[in-house]
């Protein structure tokens, strides 16, 4: 198991909850983003990036994906990123792109950015159980999900949290995501 953890001591999936945080959505025409959401998802690799750093050189480095629901979120995202100092020359490691638009693809890394962060509890096309089992199964080595667990509860979570512990229990088992 240890080959396909990014290190020894690593942890291959968590969700980080923002509920409480403010990080509200905002609608944007017939999208959604959430700037504070971003902000906080880069503060958050950049520290994953630096405690990767002892353990593998800038041509060796884990690949990472930055995955969100909407193209909003999205754009957001690749600007937040461009300004980033510390994850700069890691740039040809990192791709942003939609849930829909990374069908297919794998990285050894994969953060998603939810978004939804609402009082209404609003999850829009986070419902369909497709795309949330696209984003939860792109990583090979670590999974990092974001989000606001107040406005997720309406998330199918019987089905998503099934899910996620069967991925826990072939990480186990197997050794890989």
């Amino acid at each position: 198991m240890a080959g396909h953890l990014l290190f020894g001591e690593d942890e291959p999936l968590s969700f980080v909850d923002t509920a409480g945080c403010g990080f509200d959505e905002k609608a944007e025409g017939t999208s959604t983003s959430n700037p504070e959401e971003a902000a906080f998802l880069f503060r958050h690799l950049a520290g994953v990036v630096e405690s990767l750093q002892p353990h593998y050189t800038p041509q060796n480095f884990p690949s990472i994906a930055v995955i969100a629901p909407y193209k909003e979120q999205i754009g957001l995202l690749r600007e937040q990123l461009e300004h980033h100092p510390g994850l700069k020359i890691y740039g040809d490691q990192i791709s942003v792109n939609t849930i829909d638009s990374f069908q297919g693809q794998e990285r050894d890394i994969v953060y998603i950015s939810m978004t939804r962060s609402n009082s209404d509890n609003k999850i829009g096309f986070l419902s369909d159980i497709r795309r949330m089992n696209v984003a939860m199964t792109r990583a090979r080595k670590k999974l990092v999900v974001i989000g606001d667990s107040a406005t997720l509860s309406r998330l199918p979570i019987t089905r998503i949290s099934l899910h996620m512990r069967k991925r826990m229990m072939r990480i186990r088992a197997r050794g890989s995501i």
